[in-house]
């Protein structure tokens, strides 16, 4: 199925309820030291300023690893939403020769709502301000499957009820 076709929006949404406070969740998603807490696979490494997220506009960076042809990189991530224990999100780019952040066109978002059974967490990944250029350059958008969304977010789960 093409790409236009099977995502019509250019986004996927994800929602997980999850028995904690929307302040715990937060707190997780807003430390990017705990960032390869919230994600299932090893592609987010560590964090490269461990300062806490506090506004919008921030930069926070990222090592990573994609794959082993492509190895490791890092990501400098412009925070667009910061409503602490409501919403967070970010765009992942990269910082040119002058330190002067490029975002790639897409975005990652958490919003929660506290329920009384716990809070309602939805990730949303939208890829719809990627350039051609650029979807060409990663092979095609999306790059993860609706599937890891609901990994990812089944991870955060544990990392803040401290499940196994």
């Amino acid at each position: 199925m093409a790409e236009a076709a099977k995502y019509p929006n250019e986004h996927i949404i994800r929602t997980r309820a999850i028995d904690a406070p929307a302040s715990a969740i937060f707190t997780v998603l807003s430390d990017p030291s705990r960032h390869q807490d919230t994600e299932p696979t090893d592609w987010v490494r560590d964090a490269i300023d461990a300062e806490p997220i506090t506004g919008t506009g921030q930069i926070f960076s990222m090592n990573m690893h994609f794959d082993a042809e492509n190895g490791d990189y890092r990501i400098d991530n412009t925070v667009t939403t910061f409503e602490p224990d409501h919403a967070i999100a970010w765009d992942p780019g990269q910082a040119d020769e002058n330190g002067i952040v490029r975002p790639g066109g897409w975005r990652w978002r958490y919003d929660l709502a506290e329920t009384e059974a716990g809070t309602e967490v939805t990730l949303t990944y939208d890829w719809s301000r990627t350039t051609q250029e650029v979807r060409d350059e990663f092979g095609g958008f999306p790059v993860v499957s609706p599937e890891y969304l609901d990994e990812s977010l089944a991870t955060l789960e544990r990392t803040v009820t401290g499940a196994s």
